[in-house]
């Protein structure tokens, strides 16, 4: 959505003032910076932002929305959801071990993948080479769950118990094939880095739920095996103000750094430094304008409630033994994707607006069996706790949440096949992820792919498509969402068309 931007204004017809005194640094202003400079100091959209949820910043926010075209106002539609948990499993969890069911493939053990099937596709540099692509049947069994008759792997017993409450999407697909710009473009919506992720996005498009904690905050999860590494520019804001960011807590030691006052400083003494540190910010944004020294005010205030609102999220003490018990045993331990799932309950309930879990390991190049079982243990109870949890405090119908990585896996074996052994390449043009709660048509499976799992042969859905759903749900028209940067209108889309997936909608 294009908040007002001052570059779009009739060029000025000062003599004085040249095209390029108002190009990059004009641009480069917030909606709200530049109601604050036309109207009075810091505004009323930065009053609003610092006096948070109570009367007066209620009464800054109704001022400001008298400013601002309604065309330009968010959401651009009633929002089914009022938040997203994203699930995100770095890697490639196979799709034809845990979701997508091909008993034909059972008397197929070993032979060739057809080449009519196979077709021009790209192939990784691991498996380009090979002399032969021999089928690699899945060695787990499956059974229908739930209502729905949902076929779900032996690994995912727990989900298959949810299963109704889940969208399960068969033909998500991607041109990416190798991990690094693969889950860059699954969450910022380009291969290339240095573009915002999904949850800033959300962020600057949605803005704060809760003043006392981030609108977006990011998780990392212990993983098992070899694992790619995770960047902070896949919870980043990239061209956007700092602000819009993720915030990552951490499971070892305090979750956010430097949250404590050091030792010797008391919360009167800090207050005091910070309402100091607050004046001269606001000087120099008088003196200069520049977009993040509000950002810096915010960062400022938002890291003080902080430092007491952090430390009761984090305390499960208060936490039913009926609650401890659905999640399991590991809910109890720190980093864990259980013990984040929770945490990512308790976020929803706070009014965090973005969670974003991560849990790599999903890369099984060989020895799919022993690797993938520990995978799929770690999370299995907790994605049918979370939802579980969800639904029965209320709060599933208006929480999305996302599971799923960046690619699939090849339905031929990469490497030595045996009965009991195989491994699977990096597959982009189908795979499978799943959606529950925020308005989604729940117990149903979207899309289908061929006998082998290897193409999509009804209802695609790209990345893209993905992003624009997910947006969509937020009560976000995906097109409207932008951000002026290098001339362009920035989107989290891009500028290949994308299209909400109706089929997923209630």
């Amino acid at each position: 959505m294009r908040l007002f931007d001052p570059c779009h204004l009739p060029a000025s017809t000062d003599p004085d003032v040249g095209p390029g005194l108002r190009s990059e640094y004009i641009r480069n202003e917030t909606r709200r910076q530049f109601f604050g400079k036309m109207a009075r100091g810091l505004g009323s959209a930065a009053f609003a932002a610092l006096l948070g949820d109570g009367l007066l910043g209620s009464i800054a926010r109704a001022d400001e929305a008298k400013s601002v075209p309604a065309d330009w106002r968010l959401p651009n539609f009633a929002p089914k959801a009022k938040r997203a948990i994203y699930l995100c499993m770095a890697g490639a969890p196979s799709q034809l071990d845990m979701w997508d069911y091909k008993p034909g493939l059972a008397a197929r053990f070993n032979q060739d993948l057809p080449n009519s099937v196979r077709g021009d596709q790209l192939l990784t540099g691991m498996t380009a080479g090979q002399a032969r692509f021999p089928l690699a049947p899945s060695i787990y069994k499956f059974a229908p769950y739930g209502q729905s008759g949902t076929c779900v792997s032996e690994l995912l017993p727990h989900t298959g118990k949810v299963v109704d409450d889940l969208a399960v999407v068969k033909s998500v697909w991607t041109e990416a094939i190798n991990h690094d710009p693969a889950i860059t473009y699954l969450l910022t919506g380009n291969i290339v880095a240095g573009k915002p992720s999904i949850g800033s996005w959300v962020a600057y498009g949605l803005g704060r739920m809760n003043e006392n904690l981030p609108t977006f905050v990011v998780l990392t999860s212990k993983y098992y095996g070899n694992a790619q590494a995770l960047f902070s520019r896949l919870w980043g804001s990239g061209f956007m103000p700092a602000s819009y960011s993720g915030v990552e807590f951490r499971s070892v030691g305090d979750p956010v750094l430097y949250l404590r006052d050091p030792a010797g400083l008391d919360r009167e003494t800090r207050r005091a430094m910070l309402d100091g540190v607050e004046k001269l910010n606001q000087m120099t944004y008088e003196e200069v304008g520049d977009p993040a020294t509000h950002a810096r005010i915010e960062q400022y205030e938002m890291a003080f409630r902080m430092q007491s609102s952090v430390p009761e999220l984090m305390d499960l003490s208060k936490e039913s033994t009926e609650t401890l018990e659905l999640y399991g045993p590991e809910v109890r331990v720190p980093g864990t994707f259980t013990y984040n799932c929770l945490l990512a309950r308790r976020m929803a309930e706070r009014g965090v607006r973005f969670v974003q879990i991560f849990l790599r390991g999903w890369d099984q190049h060989d020895n799919l069996p022993k690797e993938l079982v520990p995978q799929c243990k770690a999370i299995d109870q907790g994605c049918y706790a979370l939802i579980t949890d969800l639904k029965r405090r209320g709060l599933l119908d208006d929480t999305l949440v996302i599971w799923g990585g960046e690619f699939g896996r090849t339905v031929y074996c990469q490497g030595e096949l045996t009965a009991r052994n195989y491994g699977r390449d990096h597959h982009p043009k189908c795979y499978t992820m799943w959606l529950a709660g925020g308005g989604l048509k729940p117990g149903i499976v979207y899309g289908e792919t061929d006998d082998f799992g290897y193409n999509i042969v009804k209802n695609p859905v790209h990345i893209r498509d993905l992003n624009a759903t997910i947006l969509h749900q937020l009560g976000i028209d995906h097109e409207k969402l932008t951000y002026s940067f290098q001339g362009l209108d920035q989107k989290l889309t891009g500028v290949i068309p994308a299209n909400v997936v109706t089929g997923l909608l209630a």
